[in-house]
């Protein structure tokens, strides 16, 4: 394997999940790396020369990405590049013209990827080289994350690492020879440029095509290989007791003791490890392993709120930090991120009953409603980290999010009265913020130079420590950081606004669905459940087909607020059916309307006629008519930025078994688990939600049930109470009484229990066997919580 670059001193790039704690054994992943500059391919290659700098001539020809509607592909509408989408239009012009495809996947709000478009895409010779002797194709990652999930395996396979943009060569029946990620323009000292790569491809491709096609193809055979997952021989899943033990060590040897999270930096939120470590606690409670986890996890999160990491002026969180001690992020907003976000910190409120955490999961979902809210429901994917300072001016990362000390104190001039030393609110604001004159940010997280002198809040000292220190009492404190707050949010509104990535995606949108309903359960907040259901009637009126029961991946905001779909339609990928149907069973528990609950069995179905392998067990990422051409066609086994879909299927057939009792269900969750157990035995870390998904199964699943009316203030007493308590492993079941109900068709035993005095009443039941009648919702919490 040849390299025609080594990578560059790492620094801000586009990483889409979290480092993988020391002591796992897992390579490096796409979700891990930063972009680099490594090349990768099976053929040495000649020598190339350096070209012209970029032009600074906007090109104003609209290419043919002119017609789609990708926030990504449209920012490459007006490149002197001859793009074409993925599709076959391309394939056959590479088939016919005998010419490699030229692979860039990227994303709208990805830093890097607007780098090389400003660098290379809008180069003119570039833009010729390009054009003249490859077929070049633009994926939007989001759109098609089966075909940034096979080239990125190859990537991984045989450079340095992964990440976005990725640029892939391909030969014209897809299957790809040279990969890497960014490119400078030109040759370094260390780094070969796009262009030398260019020149050195076009050549290899006529003097030594026939050896490039024979390493493609015995690339692509070992891909196959070490890609497959399946049953094989083995009849039963692993031991969840070794697995959950296994994953919890990894963790706890990879641990940031004084900062929370884990590894050094960057730094990932990782809510799929918060969440095993919560589920660890509770089967582990009584042992110092179980102690271990809960103070991991509720230490994490209380960093990570204070850290920078965290939006502390317009609420929600940044994508990752690049220090360990949570403090300068990459300031991209992924709504997958806020989503899982805002049920580890319900999770960590049921857990604590402390309040700081519940304020963080509201102000998460504040932040979602007001800034990635489409009105009729629907929930917008990201916004960028780039933009401009001042209109008119050249985006820089962070732009919108600094402050300079002098900004603060224009804001906030007025004196504080009490204290025991001439105070502003401004000074106030700045000791507890962390912010300084020179600014807080060092040289080395800002490379570009873009952010000197500029500050990120981060919560320095807590609000007894800044009150004490200047003799005031607490309350007063918080009212005045609270009212700078909004000063500095007000101001904001006035600064150029980063660009915003209306599209929608299914899968995504499923996750918020699940952010708002357990949230809102959780803290008794109907208005958060109405937002959950409006999401869930957005799903269904714009991105379910209802004549073949399949959900699309996507859809768009059109002109005037409306929504718009690509024609033909992208249809729905795996995470997109799996976090989709998570998102209904949570909106069910959270709201009692079985109607989200016979759409999630509905979606189930189609989910298991698409994409089931009843060969190997599991689930593939993609159907495999729409995959049609690709070299692999895979099933994820990372829990990543995102859970694994596989994963999160595995707790929806659990779940949905405990809701209907078909042994379908069940039979098909513990083929899946088994078909992953080697990937689970070599590194559980690497798959937290299926191991936690593993020791659902083998343990018994609650299933409580409430009599009574849905309306009814005493039922909605005993549901409050079951939503109280941290209980990942249950469904929660309203039992109304009509035996005719979707629910007690699919649960017979429901018609034999009855109300106590007509009163609504609990039943926990566990092994077809159900408790003593309750009515009291504390002799309730009693017993769900011992």
């Amino acid at each position: 394997m040849s390299h025609l670059s080594s990578p560059p001193k790492k620094h801000k790039g586009e990483h889409k999940g979290h480092s993988l704690p020391r002591g796992s054994e897992r390579g490096s992943s796409s979700r891990d790396k930063d972009r680099s500059v490594t090349v990768s391919s099976s053929v040495p290659m000649p020598a190339g020369g350096k070209g012209s700098r970029p032009s600074s001539t906007p090109q104003r020809v609209p290419n043919r990405l002119i017609h789609e509607k990708s926030p990504y592909l449209l920012q490459h509408a007006y490149n002197p590049v001859d793009w074409y989408p993925w599709g076959q239009e391309a394939f056959d012009k590479a088939r016919k013209e005998n010419k490699p495809i030229f692979l860039s996947v990227g994303y709208s709000t990805c830093h890097w990827c607007h780098m090389m478009e400003e660098e290379s895409f809008q180069n003119e010779e570039i833009g010729r080289l390009l054009s003249e002797d490859f077929v070049s194709v633009k994926v939007d990652r989001e759109e098609r994350p089966d075909v940034d999930k096979v080239y990125m395996t190859f990537v991984q396979a045989t450079s340095s690492g992964g990440g976005w943009p990725m640029n892939v060569w391909l030969t014209p029946n897809l299957q790809p020879f040279v990969g890497g990620t960014y490119f400078p323009p030109e040759d370094g000292l260390t780094r070969v440029g796009f262009r030398t790569v260019l020149l050195r491809i076009r050549e290899q491709w006529k003097q030594n095509k026939n050896a490039l096609l024979e390493n493609s193809q015995r690339v692509t055979t070992a891909l196959l290989a070490r890609s497959e997952i399946s049953v094989g021989d083995r009849q039963l899943p692993p031991s969840a007791a070794t697995m959950n033990s296994r994953c919890f060590q990894q963790l706890d040897e990879g641990y940031d003791e004084e900062y929370g999270g884990f590894a050094e930096a960057p730094k990932f939120p990782t809510p799929v490890i918060l969440s095993f470590l919560f589920s660890y606690w509770l089967s582990h409670r009584l042992t110092q392993d179980g102690s271990r986890a809960q103070q991991m996890a509720l230490h994490t999160l209380k960093m990570m709120a204070n850290g920078g990491i965290r939006d502390h002026v317009g609420q929600g969180f940044h994508r990752y930090s690049t220090d360990r001690q949570w403090h300068v992020p990459h300031f991209e907003k992924m709504l997958y991120d806020q989503a899982q976000l805002a049920v580890a910190y319900s999770q960590a409120f049921q857990i604590s009953g402390d309040e700081f955490y519940s304020d963080v999961a509201k102000d998460i979902l504040q932040y979602v409603t007001r800034s990635l809210s489409h009105r009729s429901g629907g929930f917008y994917s990201a916004e960028d980290a780039d933009s401009p300072p001042e209109r008119g001016t050249r985006p820089k990362e962070g732009a919108y999010y600094v402050w300079t000390a002098n900004e603060v104190q224009q804001l906030l001039p007025e004196p504080v009265l009490g204290a025991t030393e001439p105070l502003t609110s401004g000074q106030l604001f700045m000791k507890h913020y962390g912010l300084t004159e020179a600014g807080n940010i060092s040289s080395g997280q800002d490379p570009k130079g873009e952010l000197q002198g500029q500050n990120v809040l981060t919560v320095r000292y807590s609000l007894e420590l800044t009150a004490a220190r200047f003799g005031l009492d607490v309350e007063g404190v918080r009212t005045l950081l609270n009212t700078g707050l909004e000063k500095l949010f007000q101001a904001r509104k006035h600064r150029p606004k980063p660009h915003l990535d209306s599209k929608m995606l299914a899968a995504w949108n499923g996750l918020m669905v699940s952010g708002y309903a357990v949230t809102g359960a959780v803290l008794g907040q109907d208005r958060l459940i109405n937002y959950a259901t409006n999401g869930a009637k957005f799903l269904k009126r714009h991105m379910f087909d209802v004549a073949s029961g399949r959900l699309m991946r996507t859809c768009y905001t059109g002109s005037g607020g409306t929504v718009e779909h690509s024609n033909p339609p992208c249809w729905g990928f795996l995470e997109d059916y799996a976090f989709v149907v998570r998102g209904l069973l949570d909106l069910y528990e959270a709201s009692q309307e079985s109607a989200w609950l016979e759409w999630a069995l509905r979606l189930q179905d189609t989910q298991d006629r698409l994409f089931w392998d009843s060969q190997g067990g599991g689930y593939f990422c993609s159907e495999a008519e729409l995959g049609a051409g690709l070299p692999l066609r895979l099933k994820d086994d990372q829990d990543g930025a995102e859970p694994s879909a596989n994963s999160v299927s595995a707790h929806n057939l659990l779940r949905l078994h405990g809701f209907t009792g078909h042994k379908d269900w069940m039979d098909k969750c513990v083929c899946l688990l088994t078909a992953f157990s080697e990937r689970m035995r070599r590194v559980p870390v690497a798959l937290p939600e299926m191991v936690r998904a593993l020791s659902a199964q083998q343990q018994t699943l609650k299933q409580i049930v409430i009599c009574g009316d849905r309306q009814a203030k005493d039922t909605k007493a005993l549901v409050q109470c079951v939503h109280s308590v941290y209980i990942p492993n249950k469904v929660l079941i309203l039992a109304d009484g009509d035996p005719s109900s979707f629910l007690s068709r699919q649960l017979p035993f429901l018609s034999t229990l009855r109300r106590l005095e007509d009163q609504a009443t609990a039943y926990v039941c566990e092994n077809q066997a159900c408790s003593m009648p309750i009515t009291d919702p504390c002799e309730l919490r009693k017993l769900l919580h011992p």
